[in-house]
């Protein structure tokens, strides 16, 4: 090896060394235990938690709905070890909750689900008189009707028809739940209930509380409600907070956060004497549909009924941090083996810098691969979004080789790969581009259930802002402009506290002046 080559080996080798390292601290630090005190034990059980008994491949509209009895029975034996009780929200498909409560020394809060086909509705209404009236042992109190005054399904008189009638037929208390807006919304439905079941989820409000003030604006509502509708008794029906999904203001979905917010929340409803119910026991993949990625994850448990760490013992936000860790690493070496090592520079500047530089961008591109493929596997429902997340991810991959090599500046083989992907490499930046551009416009005009897609992005800008490429010019340029155009649009609908809109719109303002400088050199 000649001196120079040698002079060469060392920084390449540090640069290695550093990057991977860095890569080690990255995802530790998303993945690290966070030690909490603990709110349940088989010592110390919760009052209530919503259940419903679908497994990650089913879904209420699944049609005929098949429910599935030994999933049930498994899983309030499972509930059973941390709680009293369970809230149910239909009667359609949980005929057997009664007798499997029993069984598992559960009580059970009964629901039936109001909808706007009077039919259907009785049909419901029927079957909790009929099963409240045949459990009176386990069925502590029904519900008629989950947030269907949110969705408009019905009016305040029919649902206040609807509560008389259950009154008349059981002997158990009853009441109706929703957000706790729609209780001043409609104060006739307040004076029918034995007492309100109020929902609060301070991640959904119109104004999202960040996790440091959910739990004040919890207390604030519980007592404004518990002083206004006394001497009736106020039921949290439902509180939360979501482990996974987009950032909403300073309200930051994590595994971490829901343990916290549940952790305290627990504490502080015991110490004042609360009743309460937590949403949910098991993640449930089908909430995906409507509510985005968020919509899917309050569980305490898994879909797969596995422990988040959310009422016990150390949690941590990413608990596949070493298996992405380790993806990453071999996916780095790989890189670096087609790239070659950098050929020692004689002229100073940033070409003397090249050894050093080829492993921290391959570190820079595998953390983003990992970051994007981690939330695609928490947001992905569909063959049509995981065939975008492949193309994206074999985007990344074709421009960071393309941007290995350039730093390398290889021969042989290497070369020939190099000039083959440099004579495309104007349509590996305009697919970007139009990645980008679509990106920005869900992100300005359908924001509400989509998670930030900001680490799909960030190789391309990077790699296109250091080294511009011939493109179409006027096709690029709308790219460029359309992206550009939605950054402020975008941070106004996101509210300017939100860590995600700002790293969004800082990958989206480097990946449009890559752009930018693309089409200048393609004049």
């Amino acid at each position: 090896m000649s001196p120079t080559a040698r002079s060469a080996l060392l920084p390449y080798l540090l640069a290695c060394l550093i990057a991977f390292a860095a890569l080690c601290a990255f995802w530790y630090s998303l993945g690290k235990p966070v030690t909490l005190a603990d709110a349940a034990s088989p010592n110390h059980k919760l009052q209530c938690a919503s259940y419903t008994p679908f497994d990650k491949d089913q879904s209420p509209f699944d049609q005929p709905l098949k429910v599935r009895p030994a999933r049930m029975d498994a899983d309030l034996a499972l509930l059973a070890t941390r709680f009293q009780c369970i809230r149910t929200y239909s009667m359609t498909g949980l005929e057997a909750i009664p007798d499997l409560a029993r069984k598992h020394g559960l009580k059970v809060m009964m629901g039936a689900w109001v909808n706007r086909n009077p039919v259907d509705t009785q049909l419901e209404i029927k079957a909790l008189i009929a099963s409240a009236n045949a459990n009176p042992d386990v069925v502590t109190s029904v519900i008629v009707g989950n947030e269907a005054l949110l969705r408009k399904e019905v009016t305040g008189a029919q649902l206040v028809a609807l509560i008389r009638q259950v009154k008349a037929e059981v002997k158990q208390p009853v009441t109706y739940a929703d957000v706790w807006e729609f209780w001043d919304q409609y104060p006739e439905v307040g004076k029918a209930v034995d007492f309100l079941t109020i929902h609060l989820l301070p991640y959904w409000e119109d104004k999202p509380s960040g996790i440091d003030d959910a739990l004040a604006h919890v207390a604030n509502v519980h007592d404004d409600f518990a002083k206004r509708f006394a001497p009736r008794d106020i039921v949290i029906g439902e509180t939360g907070w979501p482990s996974e999904g987009r950032q909403r203001q300073t309200a930051l979905p994590s595994r971490v956060n829901e343990a916290r917010f549940i952790r305290s929340f627990v504490a502080m409803a015991e110490q004042r004497g609360w009743h309460y119910n937590l949403i949910e026991a098991f993640d449930q993949p089908w909430k995906r549909a409507s509510e985005g990625a968020v919509g899917g994850y309050w569980g305490l448990f898994d879909a797969d009924r596995q422990n988040k760490g959310v009422l016990e013992g150390p949690v941590s936000n990413l608990p596949f941090w070493p298996q992405w860790l380790g993806v990453g690493a071999l996916l780095g070496l790989l890189v670096l083996v087609i790239a070659g090592r950098p050929q020692a520079a004689s002229q100073g500047g940033l070409s003397g810098l090249k050894p050093a530089l080829l492993p921290l961008l391959v570190g820079v591109g595998v953390a983003s691969l990992g970051v994007w493929g981690e939330l695609m596997r928490v947001t992905a429902r569909f063959a049509g979004e995981w065939a975008w997340a492949a193309v994206m991810v074999t985007l990344n991959l074709i421009v960071l080789v393309h941007g290995a090599l350039a730093v390398a500046c290889p021969t042989g083989a290497r070369a020939r790969l190099l000039a083959w992907l440099q004579a495309r490499a104007g349509a590996w930046a305009m697919a970007a581009g139009f990645a980008g551009a679509v990106m920005m416009l869900t992100m300005v005009f359908e924001p509400r259930y989509r998670s930030f897609p900001t680490a799909a992005l960030v190789i391309p800008a990077l790699v296109y802002l250091w080294r511009p490429v011939r493109v179409r010019r006027n096709e690029t340029l709308l790219l460029t402009l359309i992206i550009a155009a939605g950054i402020i649009p975008q941070l106004a609908r996101e509210g300017l506290q939100n860590p995600q809109a700002w790293a969004f719109a800082l990958v989206s303002a480097l990946l449009a002046l890559s752009l930018w400088r693309c089409v200048k050199v393609s004049r």
